[in-house]
C-alpha cells in the first residue's frame, strides 16, 4: 500500500523535511532512487539528455562501489547525487546506530548535502542524529510517486500517476532499478514529453 500524492500529514509530522519546492515556478524536480546500476541507470541519463532535463539520483552505496563507472556517468551528465545508505536500510526497523552508520558508510561515496531515506521510512531520532551530524544536510521526500517500483501497476497507469499530480514544485520519484524497469522505460520519457509541452522545466534539486 502506498500513495501517489504525499499526504499532508505526514508534512505536518515531518515539517523539517522537503517534500516539494517553491509553488510559484513552472519547475518540476525528477528524482531517481537505487541506482545506480548499467542499463538502467543509462536509459535514464539517455532519456534525460534527449530532453536537456537534470534530475537528482539518490544512489545506493552498494551499487556505487559496485557500478562506479555508471555513477560517474551521473556525475559528468551534470546531475545532482544524493545518499541513500549504504544497503538501502529501512529506518523504521533498524537500530538507530547501525542506521547511521550506514548513511555515513554511503555518505563517504557521495560527499553530498542530500538524503533520502529509502521507503521514506526514518525516525525522528534518526533525522537528529543526521543532522547533528551535517547541520546543513537536506532531507528529500517527495510530493509525487510513480509507482514505478509496483510490480502489479500498468506502465501507463505510472505514467498516469505523475502527471495527474504533478504541479509546480513537485517532487517525483522514479527509481533506476531492474524492478522498476518495466514501468520506468514507458512512464520517464512520456513524462518528459508532457512536461516539456506544459511549459516546465526540469531541474536538479
Amino acid at each position: 500500500m502506498y500513495l501517489v500524492k504525499s499526504p499532508l500529514l505526514l508534512k505536518w509530522y515531518y515539517p523539517s523535511l522537503v517534500w516539494n519546492k517553491t509553488r510559484s515556478d513552472k519547475v518540476i524536480y525528477l528524482t531517481f532512487d537505487d541506482g545506480p546500476i548499467p542499463v538502467v541507470t543509462d536509459f535514464v541519463l539517455k532519456t534525460l539528455k534527449s530532453f536537456k532535463a537534470k534530475a537528482t539520483f539518490f544512489c545506493i552505496g552498494d551499487n556505487i562501489v559496485k557500478h562506479p563507472d555508471v555513477f560517474q556517468r551521473v556525475i559528468e551528465d551534470g546531475h545532482r547525487i544524493g545518499n541513500h545508505t549504504f544497503n538501502h536500510l529501512k529506518g523504521w526497523k533498524t537500530e538507530d546506530q547501525t542506521y547511521l552508520q550506514n548513511f555515513l558508510k554511503c555518505q563517504e561515496l557521495t560527499g553530498t548535502d542530500l538524503f533520502r531515506p529509502p521507503y521514506g521510512r526514518i525516525k525522528k531520532s534518526q533525522v537528529s542524529q543526521i543532522r547533528k551530524r551535517f547541520p546543513n544536510l537536506q532531507i528529500i521526500m517527495w510530493d509525487v510517486l510513480s509507482g514505478d517500483f509496483d510490480p502489479f501497476l500498468a506502465p501507463d497507469k505510472c505514467f498516469e500517476n505523475v502527471i495527474r499530480h504533478t504541479t509546480n514544485g513537485s517532487i517525483i520519484v522514479f527509481h533506476d532499478s531492474l524492478k522498476a524497469f518495466d514501468r520506468l522505460k514507458y512512464a520517464l520519457p512520456r513524462t518528459l514529453q508532457y512536461l516539456n509541452d506544459q511549459g516546465y522545466t526540469c531541474e536538479a534539486l
